[in-house]
């Protein structure tokens, strides 16, 4: 019986297309597998995408890696750690600053500064009498327990009485009443019906608790105040431009810093132009221990021009550190002055780039669900890495530049020959085109700005610290949602920056807010500093 009788019209077709030709047979196979190939390397590319959305949806924000996983490597790690010895750590002129102790477990301890209220309570009197003797029973002393009890906000009325005086003689002599009246105290908003206390209050609100100001006009609402939010919104950039000088003063100090840790992100801003949001930018920049600010810019856009115009003139006489991610806008700035175009000038370009080994590491790690074997041995080698950071905390950074240079050089060494192995162009197993190739290609290509650290004690291994501090517009975006304008994008740079800044001196931004707006009118600029959180003393 013929076995076509019994195929499908569909396999028929198939068939009667295939070539009789040997060798278009084979060109047509070679031409299927590599549209295979391609095919397998995008669904494998869409697989990592769409485990990364789900993990960062529904997942652990943690990028721990597993202790069994690395186990599996522990020989590997015991023959990638030297065996040379220690240096000799020599103590720190000055102690580093303490650390805070562990909180523990057990009811915590309450302050002692906070304001105690008395109740007292005795026995009736009928239970005084001794009941052995029947003589009244002597007080010998009294047990105290305390409880903490919260006093809800209330809003009061600030009057301001300014006593007038006139001269009687004058006036009953007919040269008129000389009257005379103090001037009214300086105030952050002239006319305005708010005191420093509710502008502080307004400030710290959206900008420190992250509350919209439509919740802070139902909270008002509450006390039977009613103030629209578009007044909260008016009060708030009264503020900013009030606090401007101490911003621009802080800038000026970041400027003077030999390391300058920065960052970026994403944040919607509304457009009459447009009947949707679209884009804007917050940076921040971390001055060193010597200037120690935290300073927050907008941008409407993500264009270079941004770090170009707030790093202007910066390391122009001498060498400065810049750690940030690999965006490109940064480039610019670490290109000697022949190479750079006339949007920016810098005599020197002592500018270096010093790369951030916790996005190299991320890459690793999100790309690892592909390959778990070459991924987990990335992580190990990162590992070690860190735990030299660990045992160098706590030294000078003379004493942590040395111990970096024994032990993480090598390390990283180690890990750079490792790297290159992996790549398949060089006989490796990993395809350049997969999630784990792109992680390790990002991570030669930034390989010499990654080792910079190595050379230097006041350098970090990574840049969390300015990723730590852009955290606040991750909580704040998720509340108000989006920024009125690019004026109100500049409002809430100006606050981020006070109140970040207060918060990095462990000083309350509701005290030094309400003080400082209560101050600034009067303050001489060359009193100014003394206004800022570093320095700040209440009045």
């Amino acid at each position: 019986m013929d076995d076509r009788a019994n195929s499908s019209p569909e396999q028929s077709t198939v068939t009667a297309t295939l070539p009789a030709d040997l060798s278009t047979c084979h060109a047509m196979i070679r031409q299927l597998m590599e549209a295979h190939q391609q095919q397998t390397r995008l669904i494998d590319g869409l697989q990592n995408q769409l485990n990364q959305l789900l993990r960062r949806m529904y997942g652990r924000s943690s990028e721990k890696l597993d202790p069994n996983q690395l186990a599996l490597f522990a020989e590997m790690l015991k023959q990638l750690q030297p065996d040379e010895p220690m240096p000799p750590v020599v103590e720190p002129q000055s102690a580093p600053a303490s650390r805070p102790a562990a909180k523990g477990h057990g009811r915590r301890q309450i302050p002692d500064d906070l304001p105690r209220v008395r109740v007292e309570k005795d026995i009736p009197e009928n239970e005084k009498p001794c009941p052995c003797c029947g003589k009244m029973r002597c007080r010998i002393g009294e047990e105290i327990s305390e409880k903490l009890d919260y006093v809800p906000a209330k809003i009061q009325v600030l009057q301001t009485a300014r006593f007038k005086y006139a001269c009687k003689d004058c006036e009953a002599g007919g040269n008129g009443p000389q009257i005379v009246i103090p001037e009214m105290p300086s105030s952050p908003i002239e006319k305005g019906l708010a005191a420093p206390g509710l502008l502080a209050y307004v400030i710290v609100s959206k900008y420190s608790d992250h509350l919209p100001l439509h919740r802070l006009e139902k909270i008002l609402d509450r006390h039977h105040i009613d103030i629209a939010r578009s007044t909260l919104c008016d009060w708030a950039a009264q503020c900013a431009l009030a606090l401007n000088p101490l911003y621009e003063l802080m800038i000026r100090m970041i400027l003077q810093s030999k390391v300058i840790h920065t960052d970026d992100t994403p944040v919607d801003v509304l457009d009459k132009s447009r009947n949707d949001t679209r884009t804007g930018r917050f940076w921040v920049y971390l001055g060193d221990k010597d200037h120690p600010c935290t300073v927050f810019d907008y941008t409407p856009s993500r264009s270079r021009d941004g770090p170009v115009k707030f790093l202007e003139g910066w390391g122009k006489d001498r060498k400065v550190y810049l750690q940030a991610d690999a965006f490109g806008g940064y480039d610019i700035l670490y290109q000697p002055e022949s190479a750079r175009d006339q949007t920016w000038r810098n005599e020197t370009g002592r500018i270096v780039e010093v790369a951030c080994w916790a996005h190299a590491r991320r890459k690793f790690f999100e790309a690892r669900d592909g390959n778990l074997a070459v991924g987990t041995q990335a992580l190990a080698h990162i590992k070690l890495l860190y735990e030299v950071e660990h045992q160098a905390k706590d030294i000078t950074p003379t004493d942590r530049a040395a111990l970096r240079q024994q032990l993480s050089v090598p390390r990283l060494q180690q890990f750079r020959t490792w790297l290159e192995a992996q790549q398949a162009v060089k006989g490796g197993s990993v395809l350049p085109k997969s999630a784990m190739g792109q992680a390790i290609q990002y991570t030669l290509n930034q390989w010499d700005a990654l080792c910079v650290y190595t050379s230097d004690g006041d350098l970090s291994i990574d840049n969390n610290a300015a990723e730590n501090a852009l955290r606040r517009i991750a909580v704040g975006r998720n509340n108000w949602l989006f920024c009125g304008s690019d004026t109100g994008g500049h409002t809430a740079a100006v606050l981020f920056s006070l109140i970040a800044t207060c918060e990095r001196h462990h000083v309350n931004p509701f005290d030094y807010l309400k003080d400082v707006l209560t101050r600034i009118a009067d303050a001489p600029i060359s009193k100014l500093a003394e206004l800022l959180p570093g320095r700040w003393q209440p009045a």
